[in-house]
């Protein structure tokens, strides 16, 4: 007998390293210092399932190992370069697609200076050798991870279904419960088969395991039941169906694992082989039971997670819904969209409510005459705190704007209630040391009869303003300091400034908050971010190209067209200026009470040709009359001299000599000859009203203009008095009045609904 090296040359060259790394059932990787493929042996062609490769061409993370995995390719090259060992657990995909979990282990290849020239990897299909038992906890470390990284129920089940298919079986069904109801929401097979029609229950079936069956005995005993050969044994079927497709695949062996989370029964996991495929071993065992049931614990944790998540995420959508508005008015000359994208949840916490909900909003809010106001604003952080904040300044600003106010006071009103909305706080001495919330807040007022557009920006983005296919921003000249932040004993009028811009018929506005633009490069692309200006080009770009499209498609392409993920939540508002010029009449008259029937009769011809309804025709006519009435009546009773301060008394309240005695529209029977020809000798000649007149898609609105600063109210009138009855009648016929101050005085509207055309 020869000694051990004492050999033939036969026998020496057929143990070369090459024949037996040839021989092998473990697959062997040698790569250079750049992770470039050198050389693999036939069984890690098998074990890849990339038969033919030709090595040299790729790197060790391009040959399977799934995309997800990729950081762990470099963590090891990495390592292993340093001198070390690594050992660790890879997806990996096949090249006819299987998932399967590889074990390796790498340790650094040497120069015979002792220098590191490459890496030899060492791998093996994991649970497939003698080493179960150290490959289970890799196994469980790695599916905890695949785990830990859903928050959503269904990805969570079809992850499992991933990890499981056919990794350890050719067929799992995923069940869980719905009040009473086990309902089936995953049901996955190897190699893409699908059992035919009328055999195993599909997804969203109820499922109903007769008494008997191991899964209603995995079910009500709640532990993990292994059946090993089903040759050997005889459960009751499903239905008859099942049974049959359960001899034409061939089932041979079955694991059944309840899902329980804090202690309750969230569904069951069933795992089966069958003749579907050719395994080593095609019946499960003990160890195999306790590995699916510690598998079966984790999934549960997860599903018990992703089912809180939802609830949360529902949550927090409602009540975002709920703070942001249900459904926009129909506006005249306005084309409007709107989106809304919640924030992306932090995977790592999972704390739904208060990572999805932000503090973004937008709102049209109708105003006076067809006037509109258009809102776009971001309250600083996300979470429920930011949303509360944004819901109460959503209120408030609405409310401001009633006021018809200009929109540089609109926004000072708003940075005031900002304030007020701060937590009181003081340090440890005393001192005030309130930290109110920062918003940018962007407040338009648009007039689509004029096309005028008036605004007042608070430290937001300007909007985009489209205009014959070109994209740019809006030219803002004073964008103020945002909601909160301004200097203590600055005014907030000096701070917020109104401008003015007449948009063409068609221009388009985008506007957008800042969640729309600051995104963060998709995680496998590696690309660094853009800088805020780069995205705000890209976002131009894009919106070139489709600029004469809907905007309804506007919103959509604005919501993906700058590249990467949506790390805080956004909101975007598009509205476009109507092409046609909207019908309108306007005339001037002293403010004499004769004016009050031309008044009358330049309405009443308006009307008519605008075919307004006679009924809603009269009515506005009648209402008409009684505010230029008054108007004339306030101009001729007052005695004061305009902006000028009365030092010797209170001024005249505007509600005593507002109304008009009578409720009748014809001033011969209320007065007198006489008396209009006094109110005529006592009527100031350069004292003017003017009487404008808009047509809608289903309203007309009337305006009076006076010079009078003081603005009308209501007020009551007892049984036998002459006045006080005017504005009530407005108030109780007209769908809507108001009166707003403007430059040169203050105008009273009302709305008086006419239907469609």
């Amino acid at each position: 007998m020869k000694r051990w090296g004492d050999l033939s040359q036969d026998t020496t060259d057929h143990l070369s390293a090459g024949a037996v790394l040839d021989q092998a059932e473990l697959a062997v990787v040698v790569t250079d210092r750049f992770s470039n493929v050198l050389y693999w042996n036939p069984f890690a062609e098998q074990l890849f399932g990339r038969p033919g490769y030709a090595h040299g061409r790729d790197d060790t993370i391009s040959i399977s190992i799934m995309e997800r995995d990729h950081p762990l390719g470099v963590e090891l090259a990495k390592h292993v370069l340093k001198g070390n060992v690594w050992e660790g657990t890879f997806d990996v995909v096949r090249h006819d697609g299987t998932l399967i979990y590889v074990r390796a282990q790498a340790v650094p290849m040497r120069h015979t200076s002792g220098s590191v020239t490459g890496i030899v990897i060492t791998a093996r299909e994991a649970m497939k050798s003698n080493e179960r038992e150290k490959d289970r906890f890799g196994l469980l470390e790695r599916i905890g991870e695949r785990l830990a990284g859903s928050l959503y129920v269904e990805e969570t089940l079809n992850r499992v279904a991933e990890m499981l298919v056919p990794q350890f079986a050719d067929h799992c069904f995923i069940e869980l419960m719905e009040g009473e109801r086990l309902v089936r929401k995953v049901s996955t097979h190897v190699g893409g088969w699908q059992p035919p029609a009328d055999t195993w229950k599909p997804v969203g079936a109820e499922i109903r395991y007769p008494i008997g069956h191991f899964a209603d005995s995995a079910l009500r005993r709640q532990e993990t039941i292994l059946v090993e050969d089903f040759s050997q044994v005889s459960y009751p079927s499903i239905s008859e169906g099942a049974a049959r497709v359960d001899g034409e695949v061939g089932v041979t062996s079955a694991i059944v694992a309840p899902l329980c989370a804090r202690g309750e029964s969230l569904g069951l996991m069933y795992l089966s082989m069958s003749n579907l495929t050719d395994r080593r071993s095609p019946h499960y065992d003990a160890f195999d039971r306790d590995f699916v049931g510690a598998i079966a614990t984790r999934v549960a944790i997860a599903v018990d997670n992703a089912l809180l998540f939802e609830e949360e995420r529902h949550t927090a959508e409602s009540f975002q819904k709920h703070l942001l508005p249900r459904e926009l008015p129909k506006l005249d000359g306005l084309e409007i969209a709107v989106r809304y994208l919640p924030a992306a949840p932090l995977s790592s916490h999972g704390q739904g409510i208060q990572t999805q909900v932000g503090g973004d909003w937008y709102d049209v809010i109708p105003l006076s005459a067809g006037r509109v106001g258009i809102v776009i604003g971001d309250v600083e952080g996300r979470g429920a705190k930011a949303a509360a904040v944004m819901g109460q300044l959503r209120a408030a600003l609405r409310a401001f704007a009633q006021d018809d106010k200009p929109p540089a006071d609109i926004l000072a009103r708003l940075d005031e209630w900002t304030r007020i909305l701060a937590s009181p706080e003081e340090d440890d001495y005393g001192a005030d040391v309130t930290s109110p919330p920062i918003v940018t807040c962007q407040y338009m007022v648009y007039d689509a009869w004029s096309r005028e557009l008036s605004f007042a920006n608070a430290g937001h983005s300007p909007p985009l303003l489209i205009v014959d296919g070109s994209v740019t921003e809006l030219d803002i000249g004073d964008v103020g300091k945002p909601l909160g932040v301004r200097a203590t004993g600055v005014h907030a009028d000096l701070v917020y400034k109104e401008e003015t811009r007449v948009l063409p018929p068609g221009a388009t506005l985008l506007l957008y908050t800042d969640g729309l633009v600051d995104r963060r490069p998709h995680r496998e692309s590696g690309t660094p971010s853009r800088d805020l200006e780069e995205a705000v080009r890209v976002l131009c770009d894009e919106i070139s190209k489709i600029a004469d499209e809907p905007v309804e498609r506007i919103a959509d392409a604005a919501t993906s067209a700058v590249p990467g993920e949506i790390d805080d939540d956004m909101a975007i508002l598009v509205v476009r200026s109507g092409g046609g010029e909207l019908e309108f009449e306007e005339s001037d008259y002293p403010a004499q009470p004769i004016m009050v029937g031309e008044a009358r009769r330049m309405a009443r011809n308006a009307f008519e040709r605008w075919n307004i309804p006679e009924e809603k025709g009269e009515l506005a006519c009648l209402l008409v009359s009684e505010v230029v009435t008054n108007v004339v009546l306030h101009a001729a009773s007052a005695s004061a001299p305009r902006r000028e301060l009365v030092l010797d008394g209170p001024p005249l309240p505007f509600d005593e000599s507002w109304d008009f005695p009578d409720l009748e529209v014809d001033l011969d029977l209320d007065l007198g000859r006489e008396g209009i020809a006094a109110l005529n000798a006592a009527a100031d000649p350069e004292k003017k009203f003017t009487l404008r007149l808009r047509r809608g898609g289903e309203s007309i609105w009337v305006e009076v203009f006076d010079q009078d600063l003081r603005l009308p109210r209501i007020r009551s009138a007892g049984e036998n008095d002459e006045g006080g009855r005017g504005l009530y009648l407005v108030d109780q016929l007209a769908r809507r009045w108001g009166s707003r101050p403007t430059p040169d005085g203050k105008a009273v509207w009302f709305e008086i609904p006419v239907g469609g055309r």
